[in-house]
Protein backbone atom coordinates (compact mmCIF):
# COMPACT_ATOMS: atom_id res chain seq x y z
CA UNK A 1 0.00 0.00 0.00
CA UNK A 2 1.98 3.62 -0.72
CA UNK A 3 0.30 6.52 -0.15
CA UNK A 4 -1.34 8.86 -2.81
CA UNK A 5 1.64 11.42 -4.56
CA UNK A 6 0.71 15.27 -3.19
CA UNK A 7 0.64 17.51 -6.12
CA UNK A 8 1.30 21.05 -4.86
CA UNK A 9 2.35 22.50 -7.97
CA UNK A 10 0.40 25.05 -9.91
CA UNK A 11 -0.99 23.66 -12.62
CA UNK A 12 0.96 25.06 -16.63
CA UNK A 13 -1.01 27.63 -17.92
CA UNK A 14 -0.30 30.92 -19.69
CA UNK A 15 -1.89 34.50 -19.23
CA UNK A 16 -4.29 35.34 -21.99
CA UNK A 17 -5.93 38.67 -21.34
CA UNK A 18 -5.72 41.57 -18.78
CA UNK A 19 -8.67 43.49 -17.96
CA UNK A 20 -8.46 46.70 -16.40
CA UNK A 21 -12.56 48.26 -15.01
CA UNK A 22 -12.85 51.49 -13.03
CA UNK A 23 -15.67 51.10 -10.03
CA UNK A 24 -18.93 53.05 -10.08
CA UNK A 25 -17.40 56.09 -7.98
CA UNK A 26 -13.52 55.72 -8.27
CA UNK A 27 -11.10 57.31 -6.13
CA UNK A 28 -9.70 60.37 -7.36
CA UNK A 29 -6.13 60.36 -5.38
CA UNK A 30 -3.69 58.60 -7.29
CA UNK A 31 -2.05 56.66 -4.16
CA UNK A 32 -5.21 55.61 -3.48
CA UNK A 33 -6.26 54.03 -7.26
CA UNK A 34 -9.40 51.11 -6.99
CA UNK A 35 -8.80 50.42 -10.47
CA UNK A 36 -9.89 46.87 -10.59
CA UNK A 37 -7.22 44.25 -12.32
CA UNK A 38 -8.42 41.23 -13.67
CA UNK A 39 -5.88 39.05 -15.09
CA UNK A 40 -7.00 36.59 -16.88
CA UNK A 41 -5.85 32.45 -17.56
CA UNK A 42 -6.44 29.75 -20.42
CA UNK A 43 -7.04 27.60 -17.54
CA UNK A 44 -9.81 29.21 -16.61
CA UNK A 45 -8.26 31.31 -13.67
CA UNK A 46 -8.90 35.13 -13.02
CA UNK A 47 -6.74 36.97 -10.73
CA UNK A 48 -8.26 40.12 -8.99
CA UNK A 49 -5.84 43.04 -8.05
CA UNK A 50 -6.32 46.33 -7.90
CA UNK A 51 -4.78 50.02 -8.26
CA UNK A 52 -2.54 51.82 -10.75
CA UNK A 53 -3.31 53.73 -13.88
CA UNK A 54 -4.69 52.93 -17.42
CA UNK A 55 -1.49 53.95 -18.80
CA UNK A 56 1.10 52.15 -16.71
CA UNK A 57 -1.37 49.08 -16.24
CA UNK A 58 -1.44 48.90 -19.97
CA UNK A 59 2.65 48.84 -20.56
CA UNK A 60 3.18 46.44 -17.71
CA UNK A 61 0.42 44.19 -18.16
CA UNK A 62 1.45 43.63 -21.81
CA UNK A 63 4.65 42.07 -20.63
CA UNK A 64 2.57 39.25 -19.17
CA UNK A 65 0.81 38.14 -21.71
CA UNK A 66 1.48 34.43 -23.10
CA UNK A 67 3.62 33.92 -19.62
CA UNK A 68 2.79 31.19 -16.82
CA UNK A 69 1.65 33.33 -14.33
CA UNK A 70 3.48 31.07 -11.75
CA UNK A 71 6.50 32.46 -12.18
CA UNK A 72 5.86 35.72 -9.69
CA UNK A 73 9.38 37.19 -9.22
CA UNK A 74 10.44 36.59 -12.49
CA UNK A 75 7.25 38.41 -13.95
CA UNK A 76 7.30 41.57 -11.36
CA UNK A 77 11.72 41.51 -12.68
CA UNK A 78 10.33 42.03 -15.98
CA UNK A 79 7.95 44.40 -15.50
CA UNK A 80 10.17 46.23 -13.58
CA UNK A 81 13.34 46.54 -16.06
CA UNK A 82 12.27 45.84 -19.40
CA UNK A 83 11.49 49.46 -20.73
CA UNK A 84 15.27 50.70 -19.46
CA UNK A 85 13.56 53.87 -17.39
CA UNK A 86 13.83 52.69 -13.51
CA UNK A 87 9.87 52.52 -12.56
CA UNK A 88 8.61 55.36 -10.29
CA UNK A 89 5.92 55.67 -8.01
CA UNK A 90 3.71 55.28 -10.77
CA UNK A 91 5.01 52.36 -12.36
CA UNK A 92 5.17 50.94 -8.98
CA UNK A 93 1.71 51.54 -8.06
CA UNK A 94 0.45 49.73 -11.56
CA UNK A 95 3.41 46.54 -11.03
CA UNK A 96 1.92 46.37 -7.65
CA UNK A 97 -1.79 45.82 -8.40
CA UNK A 98 -0.91 43.31 -11.22
CA UNK A 99 1.31 41.33 -8.46
CA UNK A 100 -1.48 41.25 -6.20
CA UNK A 101 -3.77 39.84 -9.16
CA UNK A 102 -1.02 37.43 -9.75
CA UNK A 103 -0.76 35.89 -6.08
CA UNK A 104 -4.24 35.36 -6.65
CA UNK A 105 -3.80 33.59 -9.22
CA UNK A 106 -1.47 31.27 -7.19
CA UNK A 107 -3.40 30.78 -4.49
CA UNK A 108 -6.93 29.97 -6.15
CA UNK A 109 -4.15 27.20 -8.41
CA UNK A 110 -3.40 25.79 -5.28
CA UNK A 111 -6.91 26.23 -3.16
CA UNK A 112 -5.08 27.99 -0.35
CA UNK A 113 -4.96 31.56 0.61
CA UNK A 114 -2.22 33.90 -0.05
CA UNK A 115 -0.84 33.94 3.61
CA UNK A 116 -0.88 30.34 3.70
CA UNK A 117 1.63 30.68 0.65
CA UNK A 118 3.63 32.93 2.68
CA UNK A 119 4.26 31.07 5.51
CA UNK A 120 0.70 30.88 7.24
CA UNK A 121 -0.52 33.45 9.92
CA UNK A 122 1.46 34.65 12.74
CA UNK A 123 -1.77 36.61 14.26
CA UNK A 124 -5.17 35.79 15.00
CA UNK A 125 -6.11 39.24 13.42
CA UNK A 126 -4.60 42.64 12.13
CA UNK A 127 -5.33 45.48 14.92
CA UNK A 128 -7.10 48.67 13.03
CA UNK A 129 -7.51 52.47 13.53
CA UNK A 130 -9.76 54.48 11.74
CA UNK A 131 -9.59 56.80 9.14
CA UNK A 132 -13.03 58.30 7.68
CA UNK A 133 -14.68 54.64 8.62
CA UNK A 134 -18.33 55.65 10.48
CA UNK A 135 -17.98 54.90 13.76
CA UNK A 136 -21.41 54.47 15.70
CA UNK A 137 -22.42 57.80 17.76
CA UNK A 138 -19.80 59.61 16.26
CA UNK A 139 -21.63 63.28 15.29
CA UNK A 140 -19.99 66.43 13.49
CA UNK A 141 -18.81 68.79 16.03
CA UNK A 142 -18.15 66.38 18.53
CA UNK A 143 -14.79 66.98 20.73
CA UNK A 144 -11.29 65.00 20.50
CA UNK A 145 -11.79 63.25 23.49
CA UNK A 146 -15.79 61.98 22.54
CA UNK A 147 -14.53 60.99 19.49
CA UNK A 148 -11.48 58.90 21.07
CA UNK A 149 -13.84 57.39 23.71
CA UNK A 150 -16.11 55.99 20.84
CA UNK A 151 -13.38 55.24 18.79
CA UNK A 152 -11.86 52.99 21.51
CA UNK A 153 -15.31 51.53 22.33
CA UNK A 154 -15.60 50.26 19.06
CA UNK A 155 -12.87 47.79 19.46
CA UNK A 156 -10.38 49.90 17.66
CA UNK A 157 -6.69 49.64 18.80
CA UNK A 158 -5.72 53.87 18.27
CA UNK A 159 -7.38 56.60 17.74
CA UNK A 160 -6.01 58.59 15.18
CA UNK A 161 -6.24 62.48 14.51
CA UNK A 162 -4.79 65.17 12.49
CA UNK A 163 -2.62 67.67 13.78
CA UNK A 164 -4.34 70.58 14.39
CA UNK A 165 -6.75 70.35 10.53
CA UNK A 166 -7.98 73.40 9.55
CA UNK A 167 -10.59 73.51 6.47
CA UNK A 168 -9.26 72.64 3.22
CA UNK A 169 -8.04 75.17 0.52
CA UNK A 170 -7.80 77.80 3.08
CA UNK A 171 -5.14 79.14 4.57
CA UNK A 172 -2.76 77.27 7.62
CA UNK A 173 -0.45 79.55 10.19
CA UNK A 174 1.56 76.87 10.96
CA UNK A 175 2.70 78.91 14.20
CA UNK A 176 -0.75 79.53 15.15
CA UNK A 177 -2.01 75.78 14.83
CA UNK A 178 0.97 74.43 16.75
CA UNK A 179 -0.27 76.65 19.97
CA UNK A 180 -3.38 74.45 19.43
CA UNK A 181 -1.53 70.96 19.16
CA UNK A 182 -1.01 70.34 22.64
CA UNK A 183 -4.77 70.98 23.78
CA UNK A 184 -6.11 68.99 21.32
CA UNK A 185 -3.53 65.89 21.66
CA UNK A 186 -4.45 66.41 25.38
CA UNK A 187 -8.41 66.06 25.27
CA UNK A 188 -7.00 62.62 22.60
CA UNK A 189 -5.05 61.10 26.00
CA UNK A 190 -8.15 61.39 28.60
CA UNK A 191 -10.08 60.09 25.72
CA UNK A 192 -8.11 56.73 25.26
CA UNK A 193 -7.54 56.72 28.43
CA UNK A 194 -4.62 56.10 30.39
CA UNK A 195 -3.67 52.73 29.01
CA UNK A 196 -5.46 53.26 25.75
CA UNK A 197 -3.05 54.28 22.21
CA UNK A 198 -3.82 57.21 19.86
CA UNK A 199 -2.05 58.76 17.03
CA UNK A 200 -1.76 61.96 15.25
CA UNK A 201 -0.48 62.62 11.22
CA UNK A 202 1.36 65.62 11.09
CA UNK A 203 0.64 65.49 6.99
CA UNK A 204 3.54 67.07 6.22
CA UNK A 205 2.51 70.31 7.22
CA UNK A 206 5.70 71.51 9.02
CA UNK A 207 8.89 72.65 8.27
CA UNK A 208 12.02 70.77 10.51
CA UNK A 209 11.96 73.25 13.18
CA UNK A 210 8.19 73.20 13.56
CA UNK A 211 8.07 69.32 14.06
CA UNK A 212 10.54 69.27 16.42
CA UNK A 213 8.95 71.82 17.68
CA UNK A 214 5.25 69.81 18.04
CA UNK A 215 6.81 66.47 19.12
CA UNK A 216 8.23 68.06 21.87
CA UNK A 217 4.63 69.79 23.17
CA UNK A 218 3.50 66.44 22.70
CA UNK A 219 5.98 64.18 24.34
CA UNK A 220 4.80 63.88 27.86
CA UNK A 221 0.98 62.53 26.38
CA UNK A 222 3.20 59.78 24.91
CA UNK A 223 1.53 59.31 21.46
CA UNK A 224 1.72 55.74 19.62
CA UNK A 225 3.59 57.26 17.24
CA UNK A 226 3.85 61.25 14.89
CA UNK A 227 3.03 60.55 11.29
CA UNK A 228 4.91 61.96 8.07
CA UNK A 229 6.19 64.87 10.64
CA UNK A 230 8.41 66.62 7.54
CA UNK A 231 7.96 66.86 3.68
CA UNK A 232 8.54 63.28 1.52
CA UNK A 233 11.29 65.31 -0.04
CA UNK A 234 13.44 65.39 3.04
CA UNK A 235 12.64 62.36 4.54
CA UNK A 236 16.16 61.05 4.21
CA UNK A 237 17.69 64.72 5.46
CA UNK A 238 15.57 65.51 7.84
CA UNK A 239 14.32 62.35 9.62
CA UNK A 240 17.50 61.64 10.70
CA UNK A 241 18.04 65.10 12.34
CA UNK A 242 14.64 65.04 13.91
CA UNK A 243 15.02 61.56 15.72
CA UNK A 244 17.87 63.13 17.64
CA UNK A 245 15.73 66.20 18.97
CA UNK A 246 12.83 64.51 19.18
CA UNK A 247 11.80 61.84 21.40
CA UNK A 248 8.25 60.25 20.23
CA UNK A 249 7.85 57.24 17.71
CA UNK A 250 7.66 58.04 14.21
CA UNK A 251 5.95 56.64 11.54
CA UNK A 252 6.74 57.93 7.72
CA UNK A 253 6.50 56.66 3.92
CA UNK A 254 3.11 56.34 3.33
CA UNK A 255 3.64 57.89 -0.43
CA UNK A 256 6.65 56.19 -0.84
CA UNK A 257 7.84 53.33 -3.14
CA UNK A 258 10.44 50.41 -2.71
CA UNK A 259 12.59 48.49 -0.24
CA UNK A 260 15.48 51.28 -1.20
CA UNK A 261 13.78 53.93 -0.20
CA UNK A 262 12.96 52.81 3.23
CA UNK A 263 16.31 50.72 3.71
CA UNK A 264 18.58 53.09 5.49
CA UNK A 265 15.82 54.92 7.82
CA UNK A 266 14.81 51.44 8.81
CA UNK A 267 18.78 50.35 9.30
CA UNK A 268 19.60 53.47 11.29
CA UNK A 269 16.36 53.28 13.27
CA UNK A 270 15.38 57.15 12.61
CA UNK A 271 11.94 55.84 12.21
CA UNK A 272 9.86 53.14 14.52
CA UNK A 273 7.19 52.59 11.75
CA UNK A 274 7.36 52.11 8.35
CA UNK A 275 3.93 53.15 6.61
CA UNK A 276 4.56 50.87 3.13
CA UNK A 277 1.19 50.10 1.71
CA UNK A 278 -0.23 47.96 -1.17
CA UNK A 279 -1.00 47.68 -4.03
CA UNK A 280 1.73 51.13 -4.06
CA UNK A 281 5.29 49.66 -3.14
CA UNK A 282 5.15 47.21 -5.76
CA UNK A 283 2.69 44.75 -4.93
CA UNK A 284 2.90 41.63 -1.62
CA UNK A 285 6.64 40.23 -3.82
CA UNK A 286 8.25 43.75 -2.86
CA UNK A 287 6.40 44.22 0.37
CA UNK A 288 7.42 40.85 1.69
CA UNK A 289 11.28 41.85 1.12
CA UNK A 290 10.25 45.75 3.04
CA UNK A 291 9.10 43.06 6.24
CA UNK A 292 11.68 41.66 5.86
CA UNK A 293 14.38 44.86 6.12
CA UNK A 294 11.83 45.64 9.25
CA UNK A 295 12.11 42.43 10.88
CA UNK A 296 16.14 42.40 10.34
CA UNK A 297 16.11 45.94 12.60
CA UNK A 298 12.91 45.55 14.89
CA UNK A 299 10.83 48.39 13.16
CA UNK A 300 7.25 48.17 12.79
CA UNK A 301 4.61 48.32 9.65
CA UNK A 302 1.65 50.86 9.92
CA UNK A 303 0.39 50.50 6.24
CA UNK A 304 -2.01 53.45 4.77
CA UNK A 305 -5.32 52.53 3.61
CA UNK A 306 -5.79 52.57 -0.33
CA UNK A 307 -8.82 50.35 -1.65
CA UNK A 308 -10.69 47.37 -0.10
CA UNK A 309 -8.90 44.54 -2.97
CA UNK A 310 -5.52 46.04 -1.90
CA UNK A 311 -6.64 45.90 2.01
CA UNK A 312 -7.28 42.63 1.68
CA UNK A 313 -4.42 42.04 0.18
CA UNK A 314 -2.71 43.36 3.24
CA UNK A 315 -4.08 40.97 5.23
CA UNK A 316 -2.24 38.29 3.95
CA UNK A 317 0.47 39.47 3.53
CA UNK A 318 1.20 41.27 6.72
CA UNK A 319 -0.69 38.61 8.33
CA UNK A 320 2.46 36.58 8.48
CA UNK A 321 4.85 39.33 9.42
CA UNK A 322 6.16 38.88 12.98
CA UNK A 323 6.61 42.19 13.76
CA UNK A 324 3.96 45.09 14.88
CA UNK A 325 1.37 45.65 12.59
CA UNK A 326 -1.35 48.34 12.79
CA UNK A 327 -3.90 49.14 9.91
CA UNK A 328 -5.26 52.37 8.79
CA UNK A 329 -8.69 51.45 8.08
CA UNK A 330 -11.29 53.30 6.03
CA UNK A 331 -14.26 51.31 5.27
CA UNK A 332 -16.02 50.64 8.54
CA UNK A 333 -20.18 51.24 7.35
CA UNK A 334 -18.84 51.55 3.75
CA UNK A 335 -20.43 48.41 1.66
CA UNK A 336 -18.81 47.95 -1.98
CA UNK A 337 -21.29 46.45 -5.03
CA UNK A 338 -18.98 45.03 -6.76
CA UNK A 339 -17.22 43.24 -4.31
CA UNK A 340 -19.93 40.62 -2.73
CA UNK A 341 -16.37 38.83 -0.77
CA UNK A 342 -13.92 40.70 0.44
CA UNK A 343 -12.85 41.86 4.11
CA UNK A 344 -13.82 40.30 7.28
CA UNK A 345 -14.09 43.25 9.53
CA UNK A 346 -15.39 43.26 13.25
CA UNK A 347 -14.87 45.50 16.21
CA UNK A 348 -12.14 47.12 14.97
CA UNK A 349 -10.07 44.32 13.52
CA UNK A 350 -9.51 42.29 10.26
CA UNK A 351 -9.61 38.97 9.87
CA UNK A 352 -7.91 36.56 7.93
CA UNK A 353 -9.96 33.82 6.20
CA UNK A 354 -9.25 30.73 4.36
CA UNK A 355 -10.94 31.32 0.95
CA UNK A 356 -8.32 30.92 -1.67
CA UNK A 357 -6.41 33.30 -3.32
CA UNK A 358 -6.65 37.16 -1.78
CA UNK A 359 -9.98 35.84 -0.73
CA UNK A 360 -11.74 38.28 -2.74
CA UNK A 361 -15.20 38.05 -5.16
CA UNK A 362 -15.46 40.65 -7.42
CA UNK A 363 -19.18 41.03 -9.57
CA UNK A 364 -17.81 43.35 -12.79
CA UNK A 365 -21.14 44.03 -14.07
CA UNK A 366 -21.01 47.27 -12.06
CA UNK A 367 -17.77 48.22 -13.20
CA UNK A 368 -16.73 49.88 -16.52
CA UNK A 369 -14.23 48.26 -18.84
CA UNK A 370 -11.27 50.84 -19.15
CA UNK A 371 -8.72 48.78 -20.78
CA UNK A 372 -8.41 45.48 -22.41
CA UNK A 373 -4.74 43.86 -22.69
CA UNK A 374 -3.91 40.87 -25.34
CA UNK A 375 -0.32 41.25 -27.06
CA UNK A 376 2.92 40.90 -25.95
CA UNK A 377 4.55 44.33 -25.27
CA UNK A 378 7.85 43.84 -27.05
CA UNK A 379 8.12 47.70 -28.56
CA UNK A 380 11.97 48.70 -26.71
CA UNK A 381 11.24 46.22 -24.06
CA UNK A 382 15.20 45.27 -23.48
CA UNK A 383 16.84 42.88 -21.13
CA UNK A 384 19.62 41.11 -20.96
CA UNK A 385 20.15 37.77 -18.75
CA UNK A 386 22.87 36.54 -16.73
CA UNK A 387 24.05 32.58 -17.75
CA UNK A 388 21.99 30.98 -15.21
CA UNK A 389 19.42 32.85 -16.72
CA UNK A 390 18.07 35.29 -14.48
CA UNK A 391 17.50 39.32 -15.46
CA UNK A 392 19.89 42.04 -15.29
CA UNK A 393 19.25 45.25 -16.81
CA UNK A 394 19.90 45.80 -20.48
Amino acid sequence: MRPPRAFAAVPKTKIARVRVYAPPAPNPLFNQSDLVVAIETDAGITGIGEGGSKEMLEQCAGRLIGQDPQYIERLWQDMSRAFFYPPGREKEHALGALDLALWDIRGKALGLPVHALLGGMVRNHCECYNTGGVIPGIRSGMSVKERAQLTIAAGYRAFRMDAASAPANTTYNTSERLNRLYDECAQAREGVGKSGDWVIDFHQRFDLQEAVRGCNLIESLAPFFVEDPVRTEAFQEDLPILRRMAKVPIAAGEEWGNRWDFNKLVENHDIDFVRATLPNVGGITEMMKIAAICETHFVGIVPHFTGPISTAALVNSLGTFSGPVLMEYNFQGRPFTYLPVCLDFKEGKLYPNDRPGLGVEADFKPLRQIAEITERATNRAQTYFRPDGSITNW
